[in-house]
């Protein structure tokens, strides 16, 4: 066999390798620190994907995200601040919607969350948007992304069908009333003892039993 022909059976041989491989299938598994790894062994039955969604109480904030975008967002997490009737509010909630960037959004409505908002930034404006530590104050389209981007978030949408992000919560939880306890009905005044058969009365004044 010539050194040619030699090599030439190699790398027949060598696809055949890989064709076979191909052919028996392999399957993309995921371990709970989202590592992923590729082997010819199916799953096992009772296996479960690991838990990548966003804590929260919102109606997807259970839904799972890329791991790549899970880190992002545990290093950086964003929220939006947002008050009524604020133009700007809507138009930076819609940038980051576009984008398809998680994030809490805190509504500043009462005189607590006006006093909240002002110890957080020092000032009682809106929008505000914070990136991890990062506080943008007021909205800007190019330095909203530029530090979305900087951060390591997609400029794209990369969520899954049907996330959602939690509900927008006031920025201070509000407290509920304290229930009023119900009056305590006057004590019933219990009617006076009979005095005992033995003690003296205007017809027995000596008290005589008999």
């Amino acid at each position: 066999m010539t050194p040619a022909t030699a090599r030439l059976f190699c790398s027949c041989a060598l696809l055949l390798a890989v064709g076979a491989a191909s052919a028996q299938g392999l399957y993309r598994n995921v371990d709970a620190n989202g590592r992923v790894t590729y082997t010819d062994r199916p799953p096992a039955a009772n296996a479960q994907p690991a838990p990548v969604g966003r804590s929260g109480s919102g109606a997807g904030a259970s839904a799972q995200l890329p791991f790549e975008l899970r880190q992002i967002v545990q290093r950086y997490p964003v929220t939006l601040y947002t008050g009524d009737d604020c133009a700007p509010c809507a138009t930076g909630r819609q940038l980051l919607q576009t984008r398809g960037i998680p994030f809490d959004e805190r509504t500043v409505k009462s005189s607590e969350d006006i006093a909240a908002l002002e110890r957080l930034s020092g000032r009682n404006g809106l929008p505000l948007l914070t990136i991890g530590s990062q506080q943008l104050k007021g909205f800007s389209d190019a330095e909203w992304s530029q530090y979305l981007d900087a951060a390591g978030y997609p400029k794209s949408v990369q969520l899954p069908a049907g996330y959602r992000n939690p509900p927008a919560q006031p920025l201070v939880a509000q407290q509920a009333a304290p229930a009023v306890p119900a009056p305590v009905p006057a004590a019933v005044q219990a009617p006076p003892a009979a005095p005992p058969s033995d003690a003296p009365t205007p017809s027995n004044p000596a008290g005589i039993r008999f």
